[in-house]
């Protein structure tokens, strides 16, 4: 196990409708598909989960309509890869069908190889970067060099070819 530092992301959405509205079912019904998905990728570290095997059920911003995200990879590449390159972007696509915006809802940091964030820790830093703007504590995509998918994907999800497609 490499020493380098792990990248942490945390991100939040807020749901139109109650996760047993049939408006949601399609986004539910594949929620363990997308994070197996994610542990499968080859640079995925850790993902914060109840003993549902998901996180949508832990409150955060005591808000029960918001669903938190929070993910350790070692490194952006493995975190693109998944979010661009696999059936999650298709999702990611789709998100205004299921969830109302948020201006901010992601937040990047590193963290040393070992430690895993807590919920608190990630509002945190989301909060940091919401207050104070991007900076080496708490950034967004456009804060790392190296994530050259997320810039050709700003106007959308990319075009996957049939050989990126993950079961």
């Amino acid at each position: 196990m490499s020493d380098a530092p792990h990248l942490a992301q945390f991100n939040i959405a807020r749901i139109k409708y109650p996760l047993d509205d049939p408006r949601m079912a399609e986004f539910v019904d594949n929620v363990a598909r997308v994070n197996g998905l994610a542990e499968a990728i080859e640079g995925f570290v850790w993902r914060l989960q109840d003993a549902s095997g998901h996180a949508m059920n832990m409150p955060v911003y005591d808000d029960p309509r918001m669903l938190p995200n929070l993910t350790l990879w070692q490194n952006v590449e493995a975190l693109e890869r998944f979010v661009w390159k696999t059936v999650h972007s298709r999702f990611y696509g789709r998100r205004a069908e299921w969830f109302e915006h948020i201006e901010t809802p992601l937040v990047l940091w590193f963290v040393p190889a070992g430690h895993r964030p807590s919920m608190a820790e990630g509002v945190e830093r989301l909060e940091y970067l919401k207050a104070h703007g991007p900076s080496e504590y708490a950034f967004g995509w456009d804060r790392i060099p190296a994530a050259q998918l997320w810039k050709t994907a700003r106007g959308g999800a990319p075009t996957m070819h049939p050989s990126e497609h993950a079961a």
